[in-house]
């Protein structure tokens, strides 16, 4: 197989195979049930392996990754009744197994939010009085993620094999996958990974146009397969419920997996009185993890490449006033810089205060 070969990994959607398989059944049940879309790729032999129980890479799709039966925990003939995982949760399981044929590391990161913050508010108050726009702290992250591949392209190597033998895809345009948690009709949830084509081509009004144009349609239930195909790197944002900091599993084909965690002040900090939280200049954090394929991807290479993503997100590259430049702001952006508080901590409350007092005058009396 070549690694230029349509079937190869790094083109199927794997991380999405339990979608494939429920839209397979509804197409053997009624092929008027699915969309046209769906029909063509089921008619011209599409699953969600290459049909030979391997994946692209040569991964087994049962067992454990390496052909070893799985783990499993014994049955209480005295206990509850074990139930059939079927559809969605064997496909889970599935992939899970796959993803232990692929050797991953984590590089983590935390990265000050302050001005993350600052300067998304200062975009939404404009958008807000210009058409009613908003972006998200994901959508600026994730853009970061995409910019900073200009300075580590190693992140977007992916691992592949040639007549059996290792090889690496390098090169090319980048999908970034978009990890979308959907409440399911039993009430569960599931995972879909739509994919923003070129997504190192955009600046950042079309990054934003391409990443809600592919969530409403998974909102919308709009699905067809060239959606979910073509993921280089994904990103996957757990902060949303809460969560620190997470260690994805990397499915095969995909070069790294990047996980935005929660955007809060320093565990320490939450129950202080804000009063000192300002007095001691605490801000709040996001903790970034980048889990990739060590086969081709080096920590070095990882660690340069969260490194370089913080630098962005605080403002280092000139990294906001693109996005401002972009999104038509008539403004400078907010600049990161260090405190300068003098030694003697009451005389530097003064001049502070002092300080705004004179700005608050300044507007009284010039109104500027």
């Amino acid at each position: 197989m070549s690694p230029t070969d349509p079937a190869s990994g790094p083109s199927r959607p794997a991380v999405n195979a339990w979608l494939i398989a429920e839209m397979e059944e509804r197409f053997l049940a009624d092929p008027a049930s699915v969309s046209a879309d769906w029909q063509a790729h089921f008619r011209t032999g599409g699953n969600g392996s290459n049909g030979n129980g391997s994946n692209g890479n040569g991964a087994p799709t049962s067992g454990p990754g390496r052909g070893l039966p799985p783990a499993v925990a014994p049955i209480d003939p005295d206990g509850p009744e074990p139930r059939r995982l079927r559809g969605t949760g064997a496909r889970i399981v599935e992939n899970m197994e796959r993803s232990l044929a692929v050797p991953t590391a984590t590089s983590v990161r935390e990265v000050p939010a302050k001005l993350l913050e600052v300067n998304r508010r200062i975009i939404n108050n404009y958008l807000k009085r210009i058409d009613g726009g908003k972006v998200s702290f994901t959508h600026l992250i994730a853009y970061a993620m995409v910019r900073a591949l200009d300075v580590v392209p190693a992140m977007a190597r992916r691992y592949t094999e040639v007549d059996g033998k290792p090889a690496v895809l390098e090169g090319g345009p980048v999908g970034l996958g978009l990890a979308v948690d959907v409440p399911a009709a039993d009430g569960g949830r599931s995972l879909l990974v739509p994919v923003i084509q070129g997504a190192t081509a955009l600046d950042f009004a079309g990054f934003i146009a391409a990443y809600e144009a592919v969530v409403r349609r998974i909102r919308a239930n709009d699905l067809d397969p060239a959606m979910f195909v073509g993921a280089t790197l994904t990103i996957t944002n757990p902060g949303t419920i809460g969560t620190v900091h997470s260690v994805p599993r990397l499915m095969p084909g995909q070069s790294a997996i990047l996980g935005v965690g929660s955007i809060d002040l320093p565990a320490e900090f939450q129950a202080a009185d804000p009063r000192t939280v300002a007095d001691l200049g605490i801000s709040k954090v996001v903790t970034l993890t980048s889990t990739y394929d060590h086969r081709v991807i080096q920590g070095a290479e990882s660690g340069a490449y969260l490194k370089h993503v913080h630098e962005l997100l605080i403002g280092e590259h000139g990294f906001y006033d693109d996005l401002f430049r972009a999104l038509g702001l008539p403004y400078e952006p907010a600049r990161w810089r260090r405190d300068d508080a003098a030694q003697d901590h009451t005389d530097a409350q003064l001049a502070k205060q002092l300080k705004v007092s004179q700005l608050v005058n300044a507007y009284r009396v010039r109104g500027h």
